[in-house]
Order: C-alpha cells, then structure tokens, then sequence
C-alpha cells in the first residue's frame, strides 16, 4: 500500500502533472500542483526565464509542507507535484515524517527527452530556456530516497511501474 503523500518529482517537463492526476485517481485520492502555490511573483520572474533563487522558494516550500500535514486529515492518499531537485528542498517537504508516511517518486528522463516535450507543450509559464536551469542542479535522490522511474515511455507504463514499486 502506497504511503499517505506521495510526491511526484523531477525538472520541468517530466510529466510530475499527467502521472500525479492518475495516480491521484486510481489511488482515490487527491492531485495538487506545487507550482498553483508560487506566488504570481515567482510565476512572472520564471516566465522571464529567470530562475528561482533559495531565497524564494524556502517559503514555497513552507506553505506546501504545511499542505501535506493539512491534506492528510481530508484523504487518504495526496499526491503532489513539485520539482524537489535537491535533497534539501526534499528535506522540507518531508520534515521529519516516516517513509511509512510519505514517498518520493523521481520521473527521470535525459535532457533532450524532456526538452522535446517541453517544446511541444502549450500555455505553460515555465519556457524550454530554464530547463538547462533546472538540470543543472538536480540531485538524484540515491534509491533509499525515492523510486527512480524512467519516463521513456507511455503513461500507463510509467503508472504501472510506480503502483507495482508501491505495492
């Protein structure tokens, strides 16, 4: 059985959103977006193409730990997107919860995968430009801090892999 929160991570473009929202559904519980709790400061400074400093996400981060606590009194599994691309971002988020509570679920793709699907993308306020960015300070989460899932391939694989890792 899947812990309460699970948390979809990797850069921009990965597919955190498409695989949270059906996992979401499956699992009977509820999706939400790291990204719908920036603040519309954070939005127009990354839509310049300029990235995030520490310094602005650290209250991100704060509000969306304070989510994940509040969440676990309203379903029985929140699965949240959100980039998480250092291990201290995801130490903010998991506090000093158990693994029995909370996992991690890193959507690892190459460059050039995740910068095709970007340029096809629409609407979206994070432009192709900062995904260098973001490579440029990922972490990997070592396997003891998340399941590692390939996304070079379709939804539904990248569902059952996770379900059958959570299982």
């Amino acid at each position: 059985m899947p812990p309460p929160t699970l948390i979809l991570m990797g850069v921009c473009g990965c597919g955190k959103t498409s695989v949270g929202e059906e996992l979401a559904r499956r699992l009977g519980g509820v999706f939400e977006d790291a990204d719908d709790f920036h603040t519309d400061e954070a939005r127009a400074k990354m839509r310049s193409g300029t990235p995030l400093t520490d310094e602005d996400r650290w209250p991100w981060y704060a509000k969306l730990r304070a989510r994940i606590v509040e969440m676990r009194q309203q379903t029985p599994h929140y699965l949240l997107a959100c980039s998480a691309l250092k291990k201290v971002y995801r130490d903010k988020l998991r506090a000093d919860d158990e693994p029995a509570q909370i996992a991690f679920v890193f959507l690892d793709g190459s460059f050039e995968l995740i910068r095709d699907r970007m340029a096809r993308r629409v609407g979206h306020y994070m432009p192709v430009s900062l995904l260098e960015s973001q490579f440029a300070i990922l972490e990997p989460p070592p396997a003891a801090e998340a399941l590692r899932v390939s996304i070079d391939q379709d939804i539904d694989g990248i569902i059952s892999e996770t379900l059958s890792h959570l299982a």
